[in-house]
């Protein structure tokens, strides 16, 4: 059984081979058959890759051990759901799926444009077997997820304890998603750049392909970042881990992409722009798997020292080669025909924007870089903490997000003075006066009160669209209210599915701005003692230490009144999974609206403990923003109305 899964990988990789080569051949020549052949090598390889997906999957259920992936990685008491959280746990089983992603993503390429794009498919096909031969060959030659050990152990060692989280179950397989889909841009942008149609159409071919993986890629950031907060026990959510700042570059620079498109397509600009954003987006999810698989950084997310991260580094360089020298040789039929015809313009605004979204970008990657330089020409490792990337990245996002309220204020064209400064006036007195007001309740000047000013202005030019547009319907063709919203969503889903993502990160922001406002205690106490954090009474009212299936378990109590009032009993605790050195620490966490209560247990001697106690602001509008976030992009992705014909 185990065999199978081997040899199906290694069966794919011939394939892709052949569906690469045949796919090249077959659309310089205008081979159809050739192509054909292409085509079906490349569905197979789908096929066998399922096949050894399936293989990997049944033996880490039935405790295989005899195969090293499931010994390493997996134990007899380790549930199911967490048992199949080992598949993308390791090094072997996540790049087993993230090449079945690329063979599957590939097969429905081929299914969506059996009638469409038929000069660029066989380019767009060899760029996916490329990328899915470079992942094949790791797992057939170098790091084999179906490696088999020499006896067969009774039991394995077991999950590490960090990943047994239910963030953890959907956390890797979302950002997968989110990496993979970006090589399908990649692929037909390097077909437009082969081909010479380097117009629109790849562009509207991969929108929905560019806004799912940036859906899941948003997704796998935020359930990444609550998987952070509620298992490492640390209190935050974000911290600059270089592996974190892996998966943020490629969303920001996508996220810059959907912006400069839209003026590609009204305006017939930015060509060169479009598709550097697109080579960059990919390249970076290759960084990414560089960052995880170098062991030149020391993050909890990665996969610890690897002979991989060189061969992806050799790849991430043959790819940004090939891909600048194919940019520049198109680089004269890739001239602008039109130019902006103001800069106050909403065309120009995207354009600010985009500028931003690159130099947060910029910024992050040499924050992630510069610890790796350091030591390469020193010697000595610097390390780049939270401190420089806050100093930089915050300045530069307040500006992003005051070009985001503007943005709806102005024209496409060109907008006069006085009818921009006419527009501001609603959204700017709103947002100063909510200054006025956050002002004197004790948030005084600097970054959070004019974070909280600038996410006021913008919320309110954002729901000025919609109120405006739902009047105008409701005037117009006397729909009711809420039919006049849904038919001015659905008449522009592009448009206003894009405000409702502004809002989301609008949202996720005065979220992030809330942390300006984290109060922190610690303290040992004994069974009775009390403690005060702002408005919350603690009373520590014991230990209890007790053993389970697979941990010995330290659980502290925690009366938390408010003015008296008794409102819940948390129980933080440490774990110490059988068979592992380290203890693991479980948060207790009672959130509402307004904050978080967060209590660590730190340690405890007796009977005593030592409690870390935080309060954090707002917290939960993280969460919230990042749903409307999705929202918005399920409001563009919806299907088109079909157009009633009549007889």
């Amino acid at each position: 059984m185990i065999e199978i899964g081997y040899y199906s990988l290694f069966i794919a990789f011939i394939l892709s081979i052949y569906s690469a080569s045949a796919a090249v051949f077959g659309g310089r020549t205008q081979n159809t058959p050739l192509v054909k052949s292409a085509e079906n090598a490349a569905l197979a390889i789908s096929v066998f890759y399922t096949l050894a997906l399936i293989v990997l999957a049944h033996a880490l259920v039935t405790r295989n051990f005899q195969v090293e992936y499931v010994f390493k990685y997996t134990s007899r008491s380790l549930p199911l759901h967490y048992t199949l959280t080992a598949f993308y746990a390791g090094q072997e089983g996540s790049l087993l799926f993230w090449g079945w992603l690329l063979a599957i993503f590939s097969a429905l390429i081929i299914f969506q444009n059996r009638n469409k794009n038929r000069d660029l498919l066989p380019y767009v096909l060899a760029v996916m077997m490329i990328v899915t031969f470079f992942f094949t060959l790791l797992m057939v030659f170098i790091t084999n997820p179906f490696q088999l050990l020499n006896y067969s152990p009774p039991d394995g060692r077991g999950l590490n304890p960090l990943l047994q989280n239910p963030g953890m179950i959907f956390h890797p397989p979302t950002l997968f998603i989110g990496y993979v889909g970006l090589t399908v841009p990649f692929a037909f942008s390097i077909a437009a750049l082969i081909t010479g149609q380097l117009g629109s159409i790849w562009i509207r071919t991969t929108r929905k392909w560019t806004l799912v993986s940036w859906l899941f890629l948003t997704a796998g950031i935020v359930l990444g970042m609550e998987w952070a907060y509620v298992e490492l026990g640390w209190g935050g959510y974000w911290a600059w881990d270089p592996v974190e700042n892996a998966s943020f570059m490629p969303w920001i620079v996508a996220t810059a992409y959907f912006h400069s498109v839209i003026i590609q397509e009204k305006r017939d600009m930015l060509k060169v722009w479009n598709i550097s954003l697109i080579l960059f987006s990919f390249l970076l999810t290759l960084f990414g798997t560089f960052i995880t698989r170098s062991g030149l950084i020391a993050s909890v997310h990665s996969f610890g020292q690897s002979s991989l991260g060189w061969l992806f580094l050799l790849f991430l360089g043959i790819v940004l080669i090939l891909s600048l020298a194919l940019l520049f040789y198109r680089l004269p039929k890739l001239q602008s025909k039109n130019q902006l015809d103001s800069y106050l313009s909403r065309a120009s605004s995207f354009l600010y924007n985009n500028l931003i979204f690159v130099g947060i970008a910029f910024t992050v990657l040499w924050g992630t870089l510069f610890p790796i330089i350091s030591e390469a020409v020193r010697g000595t490792k610097i390390t780049v903490g939270p401190p420089f990337f806050n100093s930089v990245i915050i300045p530069i996002t307040l500006a992003l997000i005051f070009l985001t309220g503007i943005c709806p204020l102005i024209a496409w064209r060109r907008s006069s003075l006085k009818n921009f400064l006419k527009k501001l006036l609603a959204p700017g007195a709103i947002s100063l006066t909510g200054a006025a007001i956050l002002f004197f309740s004790g948030i005084g000047p600097g970054y959070a009160l004019l974070s909280f000013s600038l996410c006021l202005f913008v919320l309110t030019t954002i729901s000025l669209e919609f109120f405006n547009g739902t009047r105008a319907r409701h005037k117009m063709l006397h729909e009711n209210y809420f039919m006049a919203l849904w038919n001015l969503i659905v008449k522009n889903k592009r448009r206003h599915g894009g405000y409702v993502v502004h809002a989301g990160i609008i949202v996720a922001f005065v979220a992030i701005t809330g942390s300006a406002f984290n109060t922190e205690k610690q303290v040992t106490m004994n069974p009775g003692e009390s403690i005060q954090i702002n408005s919350y009474n603690l009373t520590y009212d014991g230990l209890a230490k007790y053993p389970t299936a697979n941990q010995e378990k330290v659980v502290a109590t925690i009366t938390v009144r408010n003015k008296d009032r008794k409102i819940v009993v948390l129980s933080p605790e440490k774990s110490l999974f059988y068979g592992q050195d380290q203890p693991t620490t479980e948060v207790a966490i009672h959130s509402n609206l307004k904050e978080d209560l967060y209590i660590i247990l730190a340690g405890y001697t007796g009977n005593s403990a030592t409690l870390k106690i935080l309060v954090n602001p707002l917290v939960i509008w993280l969460w919230i923003g990042g749903g409307i976030m999705a929202c918005g992009i399920i409001i563009i992705l919806l299907p088109e109305r079909k157009k009633r014909t009549t007889i």
